[in-house]
Formats: structure tokens, C-alpha cells, sequence
């Protein structure tokens, strides 16, 4: 029997300025699939999200291939996830934003 050596190589993207909603929209069509069947789905669907997790799943592929000295053939996405920003921008916009005050003049 052959024993099969699993290594977790990962990539880390933070302070991607999007949407969590539209960023897991994208992640979750990859999840549990191989690399190269990666690429091709983020090069063709049409969402802005695409782009920087396509430079996400590229720069692990480097890091196993440099690091670890694997093949990217067998490569698997087995885990992905998108967790939401700590800078809320549209709870920042609203509390600069103050009442309607009208001044005497």
C-alpha cells in the first residue's frame, strides 16, 4: 500500500477592498477542484472577484512549486473561505454624513 503524502500550502489574501458576498460567490464555484480547472473557471467568469483570487490561487501554486517542490498538476483547492473586511465602508460613509441643520443667518 502506498502511504500519500498530503502538504497544506496556502496562500493569504488580506484587505481586498470587495464585497464578502461577491468574493464567496466566486469562491465557492473552486472549492475542491484541481488547479488547473481553477485557472480556467477564473478566466472565464465574468466577476470582478475573479482577478485577485485568480492572483491568490496563482502565488499558492508558486509557494508549492518553490517551497515544497510539487507539481502543480496535483494540485487541489480543498480549502477556501472569505471572511468579511474589518473596514465597513458603507458604515464609515453614512456616520460622516450628519442632519440637515438649517442656520439663521
Amino acid at each position: 500500500m502506498l502511504n500519500k503524502r498530503t502538504i497544506e500550502v496556502y496562500a493569504l489574501g488580506q484587505h481586498i477592498s470587495m464585497s464578502a458576498h461577491k468574493a464567496r460567490r466566486v469562491i465557492d464555484q473552486i472549492r475542491g477542484r484541481s488547479y488547473e480547472e481553477t485557472l480556467m473557471i477564473l478566466e472565464l467568469m465574468p466577476y470582478r472577484a475573479c482577478y485577485p483570487i485568480f492572483k491568490l490561487v496563482y502565488s499558492a501554486a508558486a509557494n508549492a512549486s518553490s517551497n515544497m517542490g510539487s507539481n502543480e498538476a496535483n494540485l487541489v483547492i480543498s480549502k477556501a473561505e472569505v471572511n468579511r473586511s474589518p473596514f465597513d465602508i458603507s458604515s464609515s460613509a453614512n456616520n460622516s454624513r450628519c442632519e440637515n441643520t438649517e442656520t439663521k443667518g
